[in-house]
């Protein structure tokens, strides 16, 4: 009888525009130096914790590649293969792609950006096409059968829902042990709505920068609990299912 699942999920590191306190979305954003060596210990933790992959998932934009690379490194495991897929990417901000949050917030007022962070169906300004951070010329996104202005917190869920059902679970229920890099608000949603029964779908869930947390699942593939790791052991629960089995 199959006693449950785990995947490893992380965070890009610091990105340029991380650190600069711009809204990022869809624009390609390097790794700041300071995000290289966060990616590069992220490996180290998981090295520490013994882990071994099978297969790794990521977005197409730079900072989560790069981050991957830099675990794969630590770990050893480049020769496993990589799955890059626009369905882990970030939220797309829409006109507040590449804008201060400084200044989007004295702009539009807190109420309003609060609404556009938290209400599932609040959708950001659209980017007016030809924008510089339009990406309808982008290489990347040429199958798609539109071009991205925009996205609610739902619209997010909805495609990071397509990637977990049809490319982790059938991975998870293969035996294989997936490594999943991807982005702040995408992680977020997808494990809260996961975890929508239990105590952590209530609860504000921070994702630092290159912070691996595993996501445990029972053998129905609900959330279990989900563990943030931090060197030398000394890790934590950050919620732990009400449910019995």
């Amino acid at each position: 009888m199959a006693t449950g699942y785990s995947v490893v999920l992380v965070r890009h590191a610091q990105s340029e525009f991380n650190r600069d306190k711009i809204y990022t979305g869809w624009c390609d954003s390097d790794l700041t130096s300071d995000g290289v060596k966060e990616a590069k210990n992220a490996g180290k933790i998981l090295c520490e914790y013994g882990f071994e992959f099978d297969l790794a998932f990521t977005s197409v934009l730079k900072r989560a590649i790069k981050t991957l690379y830099f675990i794969q490194d630590e770990l050893d495991c480049h020769w496993i293969p990589v799955t890059k897929t626009w369905l882990l990417n970030e939220r797309h901000f829409g006109k507040l792609q590449g804008r201060s949050k400084a200044e989007v917030l004295e702009q539009y007022g807190q109420e309003q950006v609060h609404r556009w962070n938290h209400a599932l169906h609040e959708r950001p300004p659209p980017l007016a096409e030809m924008d510089e951070h339009w990406n309808g010329y982008d290489r990347r996104y040429a199958g798609l059968p539109f071009t991205p202005v925009g996205e609610s917190l739902q619209q997010t869920l909805d495609r990071s829902l397509q990637f977990w059902h049809n490319l982790v679970v059938p991975a998870l229920k293969a035996g294989q042990k997936p490594l999943i890099c991807g982005h702040g608000c995408h992680l977020r949603n997808l494990i809260k709505h996961l975890d929508s029964n239990c105590s952590l779908g209530k609860k504000q869930l921070e994702t630092p920068n290159a912070a691996p947390f595993v996501l445990h699942l029972d053998s129905n593939m609900r959330p279990a609990n989900l563990q943030f790791l931090t060197r030398h052991g000394n890790d934590m629960v950050l919620f732990k299912s009400s449910r019995r089995s």
